[in-house]
């Protein structure tokens, strides 16, 4: 896995209104999901994630109101909502730059609310083993993803897995093995220290 990873990994939101039915079940989902994620204080994550049925790798995430810290097969990605410093230990270098959200992020550390705007979205599946299937597509149509598809417990509201189509037809596939709620972690978790990385070379891209 490349950095170009991390950069998908960062989050869409979403806003669509129909008066079809499947799409009202949708919703109900989805709110269900946002208001489970929205009581949490903080959350870690331990998961699987692979690329066009390729070679999977694990994975986590610890965030807390906004900020993330994500590691991926050779990475390390801080974000503390002002900095975003991708971490990469092959080459022991750290690329830092501005953390700018915009619309069709896809930021790990909002996923619950993939949904509030800038795509359009569905139920597109039930699953015998009581999950349900949405499917979400972006409305600007330049987006490099073309659509994104998010499995849901209909029971206790938790995120299974989601899946990436770009236009390109590239996929990409991550699925929950383990989540930890409210978990005790300080801010400065999330912001790089170089001094735990000795002889790391930083690329300041910032403004």
């Amino acid at each position: 896995m490349n950095i170009r990873v991390a950069v998908i990994f960062n989050l869409l939101i979403f806003s669509f209104f129909s008066s079809n039915a499947q799409d009202k079940r949708a919703s109900a989902i989805l709110d269900a999901m946002s208001k489970k994620y929205k009581s949490l204080q903080s959350f870690s994550a331990l998961f699987t994630y692979g690329a066009d049925g390729n070679s999977s790798y694990k994975g986590d995430i610890t965030t807390k109101s906004g900020k993330y810290r994500l590691k991926l097969a050779g990475q390390e990605v801080y974000n503390d909502g002002k900095t975003v410093a991708t971490y990469v230990k092959e080459t022991n270098e750290v690329n830092l730059s501005n953390y700018e959200p915009g619309e069709g992020d896809f930021n790990p550390a909002k996923i619950y609310t993939i949904y509030k705007k800038g795509y359009k979205y569905s139920l597109a599946e039930e699953t015998k083993d009581g999950n349900a299937v949405i499917e979400l597509v972006p409305q600007n149509k330049a987006a490099k993803i073309a659509k994104v598809r998010i499995t849901v417990g209909k029971k206790d509201s938790a995120i299974k897995s989601w899946q990436i189509t770009e236009k390109s037809g590239n996929k990409q596939s991550f699925r929950i093995d383990r989540f930890t709620p409210n978990v005790a972690v300080a801010d400065n978790f999330f912001t790089f220290d170089k001094s735990k990385y000795p002889g790391v070379e930083v690329v300041d891209l910032r403004d």
